[in-house]
């Protein structure tokens, strides 16, 4: 669960305007802005690329706050390690609903599908990744078929795999986060990205988790789910690292998540 000093520690990121974050990281390289309908989206790309694998990110927030600045060291390290990196806008609670929110991210998607190669991107490997409500989101569209030829998902850190089993886990109703989230239990099914594991042939997951309330236990009942389904799925204990440290110290030197994820990404996109 997301404490109250994350979300204003978010808040105040999430008021920086664009360019801001990168600014203050002198050695991240400067995006490229376009605007793909509902939002924008920043792709991070050297000059003269070509057919690189693609990283695409949902950042988090609790469906409600952050920015596709929130990237932290992301962008400089995956492109020095051979990526394109690509960040998402999409529209924020109580502007949009989760539901709205899934079909931006497809929308982004579909746009970077289509136009990554004018950027040296590899069409056909992009693999979304995401953080806690990102990740809710990239789990959400990836499994019930909204990013059609993604390479691979990367799932960081959510307890909203199954919101039925989550709320009958809190006693039989969502707590305040998500509650707000998703205060519809008619949705919660449809909304559940578990809802979508059986019967549809999925590209492979990398599953982190952090040591927050109910994060492990959620994060191995679903990847069992995927693995009875013939889906290759990797599971990592992140129970070393707080829900905000999982996300922002990706990219840092030595850090277990990160050499983890870079090896998912070589095994499955090279």
């Amino acid at each position: 669960m997301i404490d109250r000093r994350s979300l204003v520690l978010a808040s105040l990121s999430a008021m920086l305007p664009p360019g801001a974050h990168a600014a203050l990281r002198l050695r991240d390289p400067a995006p490229r802005s376009v605007d793909y309908g509902p939002a924008k989206l920043d792709i991070y790309a050297p000059d003269g690329a070509k057919d690189r694998p693609v990283v695409f990110f949902i950042h988090g927030g609790a469906w409600r706050i952050g920015n596709r600045n929130n990237v932290d060291a992301k962008p400089g390290f995956l492109l020095a390690n051979g990526f394109v990196f690509v960040s998402i806008d999409y529209r924020m609670l109580p502007e949009a609903d989760v539901a709205t929110q899934a079909s931006d991210v497809e929308k982004a998607y579909a746009y970077v599908r289509a136009n990554i190669a004018k950027y040296g991107g590899d069409p056909n490997r992009i693999v979304v990744m995401g953080h806690s409500a990102g990740c809710h989101l990239a789990a959400l569209t990836g499994l019930r078929g909204g990013l059609p030829g993604v390479a691979a998902l990367v799932l960081d850190d959510t307890e909203a795999y199954d919101l039925k089993a989550l709320a009958q886990a809190q006693g039989g109703r969502l707590r305040p986060i998500y509650a707000q989230a998703f205060p519809d239990p008619a949705q919660w099914r449809s909304l559940s990205p578990a809802t979508y594991i059986e019967g549809r042939k999925h590209p492979p997951v990398f599953v982190a988790y952090s040591r927050a309330s109910g994060r492990g236990e959620g994060s191995k009942a679903f990847v069992d789910r995927l693995r009875a389904t013939g889906t290759k799925a990797t599971l990592f204990d992140g129970s070393a690292y707080t829900h905000m440290a999982i996300n922002r110290r990706f990219g840092e030197q030595g850090d277990a998540l990160t050499d983890a994820v870079m090896a998912f990404l070589k095994a499955n996109v090279g």
